[in-house]
């Protein structure tokens, strides 16, 4: 795996998150216990602080960056999609971020929102509990998405990080 500190900026990683060993983790980035971080995705904390909380699993390509003005927190029990970029947001926990969707500064992702698959969350918006936005930019239904719509997801990617922790070995 990729983890790098610059200057004085060094990565935290909890014992038992799982980092794939082709991700990248730069700097000021705090992942926490069970999180995951899958192949090629980067994790970017060269200006600001990124945080992946609890059981949080950032899929594969997923690119999470920051500004100097701006942290990129991520909460609890959250799933991040293939491909996603979020930069300078705040995604609270339980919330689903769709594969290739975009969240951007000062953007709000509420507990147990979905953010849609490609969607765009422009800066400064928030998506309320329990929302669901899709498209570009996002348009918001509110009250769309039962609590504990990705528990499911969450829980596997879970195990998985222990699996591969535990069993992935390179053959070649």
């Amino acid at each position: 795996m990729a983890i790098y500190a610059l200057g004085d900026r060094i990565p935290e990683i909890h014992e038992t998150a799982y980092i794939h060993p082709e991700a990248t983790i730069i700097g000021s980035a705090i992942i926490g216990p069970d999180a995951s971080v899958w192949p090629h995705a980067v994790v970017r904390a060269d200006d600001n602080i990124i945080s992946v909380g609890e059981g949080s699993s950032i899929q594969d390509g997923a690119v999470l960056h920051c500004t100097p003005e701006l942290a990129t927190i991520v909460g609890s029990f959250v799933t991040v999609g293939h491909l996603a970029h979020l930069e300078g947001c705040r995604v609270l926990d339980h919330a689903l971020i769709g594969s290739g969707s975009v969240v951007l500064h000062d953007a709000v992702i509420g507990e147990h929102a979905l953010v849609g698959a490609a969607a765009l969350v422009p800066g400064g918006v928030e998506v309320p509990r329990c929302a669901m936005a899709l498209g570009v930019p996002a348009r918001i239904r509110e009250d769309a998405v039962p609590a504990g719509h990705a528990d499911t997801n969450v829980a596997t990617y879970i195990r998985r990080g222990r699996q591969f922790s535990a069993e992935l070995r390179r053959i070649d």
